[in-house]
């Protein structure tokens, strides 16, 4: 089992970055697999970036590619999420997830998820 925590939101102009990081607790963090999703109000929760356990591969979701990066260092239990050239269609609860040896762009491929942290994007 594992315990995540999100940190890092907070509230920007567009255009500003932000970095998330998602802290892991245990020992076998470098098994699973991490994904990056987001919950807009009154919209249903939705994938933008996955890393493999090794961290060698990536997905993102076509609205943050070339602007949002994921990474991760297995050394520290952290996942990042490194976001640039913020919008405002960005503002969302982000939430980190787990899955031991998975990933993927699906909700229910993880079992483990994070309370999540608020990022608003004004105009």
């Amino acid at each position: 089992q594992v315990q995540l925590v999100e940190s890092g939101g907070g509230l920007v102009q567009a255009g500003d970055s932000l970095r998330l990081s998602c802290a892991a607790s245990g020992r076998t963090f470098g098994y699973y697999g991490m994904g990056w999703f987001r919950q807009a109000p009154g919209k249903e929760r939705e994938f933008v970036a996955a890393i493999s356990n090794s961290g060698r591969s990536t997905d993102y979701t076509d609205s943050v590619k070339g602007r949002f990066t994921i990474s991760r260092d297995n050394a520290r239990n952290t996942v990042y999420l490194q976001m640039n050239s913020l919008k405002p269609e960005d503002t969302a609860v982000y939430y980190c997830a787990a899955e031991l040896f998975g990933s993927g762009t699906k909700l229910g491929g993880y079992t483990y998820w994070g309370q999540g942290t608020q990022v608003t994007v004004s105009s």
